[in-house]
């Protein structure tokens, strides 16, 4: 009989296409039936867009990028690249400390977006959404995701980690970020102790407020931790989940942050300038 890490490898496209849809459905029924927020876009116009900007960057990927993850780190594997190729250790300790470590470089890869002016231009079209929900998780400009599947690359040659711990790491990071930019909500008591071990959609909120303190905050995608050591972690937004506006408080404009052509030209627009990722106050003078 095939063992589960047998039918991982054997058929992981598949899988994370499974958990691609399965979340989607999940979450977005969810939002149907208790929504958090009340939309201030058409609901039909964001998904049409935003899932064809992902099915656009996902074809991108696919003729760019063949291997995908678990080929480089086939390749990784076979050369004998990457620290746990190097060094022997027990198998599981090797998955589980590579998904950690693949989710650590995600959470700093995402300050760095934020840090550097030019990366900024292109992960504003993942926060100029003016709503939260599930779909707004997979909306990113196209050269932000290549240039995050390289960084990945990188990590993954560096790291060389077991190939299982890819396939985990990307059905984890995919499904985490569909939940937590969904438009529901959890009890109080179970979402103080989830977030704990998980990034909650009242957590990863806050950092989609227009405000450059609360935006510079809650960078963690999937795992918590790392928020709370480095200090970037903010328990509430001031204006209350349903009260806070979402976006950038330059671009409000439906037709430019919510149609395919306006996303794909955002980066574009306007001129280049400093984004101080440390701000601890709005005062209404930068473009958030």
């Amino acid at each position: 009989m095939m063992s589960v890490e047998e039918f991982l490898l054997a058929n992981e496209k598949e899988v994370r296409m499974g958990f691609f849809f399965g979340m989607l459905i999940l979450i977005g029924l969810w939002e149907v039936f208790a929504p958090k927020r009340t939309l201030t876009v058409s609901k039909t116009v964001r998904w049409v867009n935003n899932l064809g900007l992902v099915f656009f960057n996902s074809f991108i990927l696919r003729v760019l990028f063949p291997a995908a993850a678990v080929g480089v780190a086939t390749v990784a594997s076979y050369h004998g690249w990457g620290l746990f190729n190097y060094f022997e250790v027990p198998y599981w300790l090797g998955v589980v400390a590579s998904v950690i470590i693949l989710d650590f470089v995600i959470y700093v890869q995402h300050v760095m977006v934020h840090a550097i002016p030019m990366l900024w231009r292109l992960h504003r079209v993942h926060h100029a959404d003016l709503d939260y929900d599930v779909t707004t998780g997979s909306r990113f400009h196209t050269i932000e995701i290549i240039f995050s599947m390289l960084i990945k690359f990188a990590t993954i040659l560096l790291l060389g980690p077991p190939m299982i711990a890819v396939i985990i790491f990307e059905i984890i990071l995919n499904a985490t970020a569909m939940f937590n930019h969904g438009n529901i909500s959890l009890p109080k008591t179970l979402d103080k102790y989830l977030r704990l071990f998980l990034v909650t959609p009242d957590m990863h909120r806050v950092h989609h407020s227009v405000e450059d303190d609360e935006a510079n905050s809650n960078f963690g995608f999937s795992l918590p931790w790392w928020d709370r050591l480095f200090g970037t972690y903010r328990d509430q937004p001031r204006g209350g989940h349903t009260g806070m506006t979402i976006g950038i408080n330059k671009y409000r404009d439906p037709k430019q942050v919510s149609w395919l052509p306006g996303m794909f030209m955002l980066p574009f627009i306007g001129k280049m300038s400093g984004y101080v990722i440390n701000r601890r106050q709005w005062d209404g003078t930068e473009e958030k």
